[in-house]
Formats: structure tokens, sequence, C-alpha cells
């Protein structure tokens, strides 16, 4: 924490001539840069949707469920009354189909706070089996988190109780992962909400953009907030109560009253979840649909990285399956919104950006798995397995998930490249799934809800639990500071808020590292 505390401390005795980010720039000695440059491949993994108490709450040495009091745990209702107990989960624990199925009924009564999914003397549902969705909203995001209480998850979600449930994540294989090398326990969703808004955070640190929304089809999912900026409207029939059912709101749209899209939307570009226009281009989605996102024109990381000959792909789980059209449930499953780059003008089909950027992983990542073992990796990659392997609640388990990424470890590790290697694996966001840490104050896009984030390479400490705060752009911030790229605006943005909040700047991951300055 030594150097992100200096950093902090140069930030609150900067003059008024000198910006705190240019200050914080100006700290960079050479031999820290020089320090990066061990670091030859970067990997950054990004699955889907658990908060860090949800599976490493109980790890040892974080900042998890060992030492709360009740009243950390407790739950609100909407008036601000504490719950006599938790809402059952409404329509049942385990997500339609699966068996064994846990039912609306057997959830009622459980005390209010948080309990485990998989205790044997409780609900006893084991880690290999999918989960109810919940919630992981923009706006109900802000609305559970209650300025940093934590204490409205229950109150705002569609899921009732299911919000406090957690794991005995001890027996997954990447909690052993984790105890060998650096597991980050202050380490924030980049913005509220889900995963389409956390997906454009990691590679530019925005909120996408519909100009002019309210002349175009999307106008109906325009939200309807309240003066403050982070509540939706409630509807006049909306149940009073937590325990009465689901709330109902005005407008819970995908964009903000200022068009910024901050829910789902989909890509322009094929592959997505809207089909072509009758006689357009096949290989663009039909933009006079609602929910198909015009193409975006924001600098990205990808934008920084080309301007300074740096190779990068960003490997796509199922990609060219799902192109050509063979995309199925229960696999592979893919995900259309979890791909950020289909969303930018200058990566549109036909581009050479787009062929030489956007890699087809394979199915369960078999070809990304031959880049690594031939030690062919770029010198950045991201990788986005296909949905059934990406731990997200409603569709997939916990369990195949993390048994995957652990196989794709185990591959970096013997890889040509590992010796240069810096490898995180985080989630995109909490799923909508509780946690009890405030998420430090910035600006209106977040950060959101704590997750959890593993550092793995050779040079990452071992043993060791990170407490420096960080967010889902700090793999990227990592990326920028280690090849001295540009600034993107967003990550600037973000700075300056945490510090006018009297917070320090968000961290590179760099403390989990000795480098050996």
């Amino acid at each position: 924490m030594k150097a992100q505390l200096r950093f902090f401390e140069i930030l609150l005795a900067c003059s008024a001539a000198i910006s705190p980010l240019t200050a914080l720039a100006q700290t960079a000695s050479s031999a820290e840069r020089s320090s990066l440059e061990k670091i030859d491949t970067i990997v950054y993994i990004y699955a889907e949707n658990r908060s860090f108490d949800n599976l490493y709450g109980a790890f040892p040495g974080a900042n998890g469920l060992q030492n709360l009091t009740p009243e950390q745990m407790r739950q609100l209702d909407r008036d601000g009354r504490v719950l006599a107990e938790l809402p059952p989960v409404w329509g049942g624990l385990t997500a339609r189909g699966v068996t064994p199925a846990v039912t609306q009924e057997q959830t009622a009564h459980l005390p209010n706070k948080p309990f485990a999914i998989d205790d044997p003397k409780g609900l006893n549902l084991s880690l290999s089996v999918a989960t109810h969705d919940l919630w992981h909203r923009f706006y109900q995001n802000q609305m559970q988190i209650d300025g940093g209480k934590n204490d409205k998850f229950v109150a705002w979600a569609d899921s009732g109780g299911e919000v406090m449930g957690y794991y005995d994540g001890s027996s997954l294989p990447r909690w052993k992962t984790a105890q060998r090398y650096t597991l980050a326990d202050n380490f924030f969703q980049g913005g509220f909400g889900g995963s389409f808004l956390n997906h454009f955070w990691i590679v530019c640190g925005c909120a996408p953009i519909y100009p002019d929304a309210d002349k175009s089809p999307a106008k109906p999912s325009i939200a309807a907030v309240e003066d403050d900026g982070i509540t939706l409207k409630v509807a006049s029939d909306s149940p009073a109560s937590a325990m009465g059912g689901i709330p109902k709101f005005v407008s819970d749209g995908n964009l903000t009253p200022d068009f910024y899209a901050v829910n789902t939307m989909q890509p322009p570009y094929q592959p997505s979840a809207i089909k072509p226009a009758p006689d357009g281009d096949p290989a663009y989605a039909d933009p006079s649909k609602p929910v198909t996102l015009p193409p975006q024109d924001m600098t990205n990381i990808g934008d920084l990285m080309n301007a300074k000959g740096i190779s990068w792909a960003y490997w796509s789980g199922a990609w060219q399956l799902t192109l050509d059209g063979k995309n199925a449930l229960p696999t592979p499953n893919f995900q259309y919104h979890h791909q950020p780059f289909n969303y930018f003008r200058n990566m549109a089909p036909g581009t050479p950006n787009r062929a030489d950027h956007i890699k087809d992983a394979g199915m369960n990542g078999v070809e990304f798995i031959k880049a690594i073992d031939a030690g062919r990796l770029p010198q950045v990659s991201i990788y986005k397995p296909q949905g059934d392997l990406n731990e997200h609640a409603g569709y997939a388990d916990v369990l195949s998930g993390d048994e995957h990424l652990a196989d794709v470890v185990a591959h970096l590790e013997r890889s040509p490249q590992w010796g240069r290697m810096l490898v995180v694996i985080t989630y995109d966001e909490n799923g909508g799934f509780w946690d009890h840490v405030a998420p430090p104050k910035a600006d209106r896009w977040g950060p959101g809800s704590r997750i959890p984030a593993l550092i793995i390479s050779p040079f990452a400490k071992k043993g060791f639990v990170d407490h420096a705060l960080n967010d889902s752009a700090s793999p990227i911030r990592f990326v920028i500071h280690r090849f001295g790229l540009s600034k993107l605006d967003g990550l600037e943005a973000r700075d300056r808020a945490l510090v006018a909040s009297g917070n320090p700047p968000m961290g590179d991951l760099s403390e989990a590292l000795d480098l050996g300055n």
C-alpha cells in the first residue's frame, strides 16, 4: 500500500497550478516503469456475476463474513424498517428446469442475515447447480447499496432473499489458486449494475451513449428517475414491502434520462441478439429495433494499443460458432452483450481492426488454449468464456466455470510465456448478490459492488491478500502504465472523482506484485 498512499499524499498536496492527475503521473519514476517491463504478457480473464462475499467471504485473511456483527448483515425493508426475516426466493432458488429443485416454499422464513446456499443442514444446494438469476441493473444496484450501507439488497431485488446467499468456496479449484498467489479483497466492479456497462468499463472506462434517444425507437427504454439521479421512480401499484413481492417501477429502462446506455443493449454488428434488417447488410443488426445500440466512437484501450504498436486480442468463447448461426442452449449459450469491441464503429465487420483483434477462442476455449500452449499469445489478451462456462446465475453454475478457468490457469503456468506473464481473473459484476463492503464514492457510473479478483504471476505475492483499492479497469490501467500508453478520459475522470471524495485513485494491481523495486 505504500506506493498508493504516497500517490494519495501527493495528490492532496498538489497546487492549483498542477492537476492531481498530472502530479500522479509525475511520481512514476523511470525505475518503477523499468520494473513493470519484467512483464511482457498480460492476460485478463472476465467471468460473470459474483460478489466477493458470495464466493470468498470465508477466505482466511480477507475482509469477509467472519467478523461482521448482526447489524452489519441485516437488511431493511423498503420503508427503512428492519425485516423480521428474509422474504422467500420468488420462484424458487434453482434455475428453471434445473434439478434438484428448491421451491419458493422451501426458502421461506430464512433469518435476516446471509445464508450458505450449500449448507448441508440448510438448502444444501451444491456449487454444481445453477441458481435463479437476480436483478443486476444500474439503478437497482445503487438503491441496494443505499449510500454504502448495503442494507437494501433484499428491498430492491426481484429474487427475494436469494441476494443474501453465499457459498463455502473452499472446495473450488480457484480457491486453491488464490491461496498460491494473490486474492484482492478491495476490488470493485467499475460500473453500477450489470454486464453490459461493465464490459464497456474494461475497454474504455466509460458509458456508451444513444444520441437523440428521445427521437428514436429506444425512447420507451428511457428510465424514469428521481431528482437524486440514482433512484428509480416507484410505480403506484408496487408492493410496499419486500415481503409482499417484487418492486415495480414507472420505467426501469436501459437508458438514462440523458441517453447513456446503462442496461443491456445489443451490438450493432453480428453476432447480435438482433437479426439483420430484412433487406439490410447481413453482418449488421437491424438498427430500427429498440435495443440495438448505435455504433460507438469513444477511444478505447484497443485504440491506445494500436497507436503504440502493442499486439492484443479479445478472445471470445464460441465466437465463430455463433457467427455461423450455431449458438444454442444450454451450450455454448453465447452472450452477445459480453463482446464490448463489437459495439465500436472502428471495429465494424470488414475492418482490418476487427479481423486483427477479435479472435475466436473456440468452444470451451480450445483455440485460446492452443495459443497459450504454443507461446503465441499477444502482449495483451482479454478472454471471455462462453455462457455456460462463465458462472452467471440463471444459466450457468459456479463449479463448471471455475474448473474451466482453473484448467486455463494450468495451461498458462506451463506456457513458454509464463516467466514474464501477469494473469488477472475477476468477475464483471456482483450479479445482484450482496456484499458487505461499501464501494468508495466516485462518479455517477460507479464503482459498484465488490467482486473477487485473483492476481496470478511468477511475480505475484504468494499467499497474499491485497487490500489496495482497485476496480474492473485496474488491469487496463496496468497495461497503460506498462506500455506508456496515452490516457483514457473515463479513467482520469474516475480518479478525479475519487480524490474529490477523499479517496485514493484506483490502483493498477502492482501492489500485488513483487517486481524487485
